[in-house]
């Protein structure tokens, strides 16, 4: 599929998807969200694709936040279906994935481009990267899952100031705060995502999958993490996967798994 607004490109296992904005700092806006959508879900339903990187174009952003132009005439049911659809088609979407998600931070996130990153599985920053939810400061608050994914990464407290203070942090603060998982030059911060890309790929896709299910599931309301773990660890049984990882442990040599 053409598109306008992303890149998406596949070698070796590996999906890259690139936010293409430049002159707008990568912001979002309703064409980049439904395109973003299109390609998770393509790469996701794609047997080839092991691993998903989502990155920003440009030295500058990653993703600089939403394009406020799109709705600085909204009112209340307007902005409410906004944040909706956004968390539906984007957000609650790349978290629930069945692929693992690495965003690869190559400068500003802020606003939606920090919940974006969020809704990722896990997260690597390069040593300009920065980040925050400036949202108080227009009159508005996170809408694309921000006020909860932040607090579950950084504890309450933290993700209270940085809410209410509208204030960036740098990716040493970042990676203290456990909001990201490494920190590098930015030269080197696609081939870091892609090192841990390949590490994550000879693993069971299948497991990886049961994995983020029984992970995702400790904070859902009303779904008991331990009950949902239960239950994947004993479909892992019924699959080629674990047949061939604890053979090939037996036998001593590495997994060829089948993905089945």
């Amino acid at each position: 599929m053409k598109y306008n607004t992303i890149l998406s490109d596949f070698s070796d296992g590996i999906t890259t998807i690139t936010i293409n904005r430049p002159t707008k700092l990568n912001a979002l806006n309703s064409t980049t969200i439904f395109e973003l959508h299109t390609a998770f879900k393509s790469a996701d339903i794609d047997t080839d694709t092991k691993v998903i990187i989502i990155t920003g174009s440009g030295e500058k952003a990653f993703v600089a936040g939403a394009d406020i132009s799109e709705f600085a005439n909204y009112d209340s049911e307007e902005g409410a279906a906004l944040s909706k659809e956004g968390q539906d088609l984007l957000f609650d979407f790349v978290e629930n994935l069945s692929t693992p998600v690495i965003a690869a931070v190559n400068g500003f996130a802020l606003g939606g481009g920090l919940e974006l990153a969020m809704s990722a599985h896990f997260r690597l920053a390069s040593t300009n990267a920065r980040m925050g939810l400036p949202e108080v400061s227009l009159g508005l608050i996170p809408g694309y899952g921000g006020t909860q994914r932040l607090a579950q990464l950084i504890g309450k407290g933290r993700a209270m100031e940085l809410t209410m203070t509208a204030s960036m942090i740098d990716a040493t603060t970042a990676l203290a705060y456990g909001l990201v998982n490494h920190v590098v030059p930015q030269e080197e911060l696609l081939s870091k995502c892609y090192a841990l890309a390949d590490k994550i790929k000879s693993n069971s896709c299948l497991a990886i999958s049961a994995a983020i299910k029984a992970i995702n599931a400790n904070y859902k309301d009303g779904v008991n993490g331990y009950d949902v773990e239960i239950s994947e660890f004993g479909n892992c049984f019924d699959t080629e996967d674990f047949e061939e990882g604890t053979t090939a442990f037996l036998e001593k040599r590495k997994s060829k798994f089948p993905g089945k």
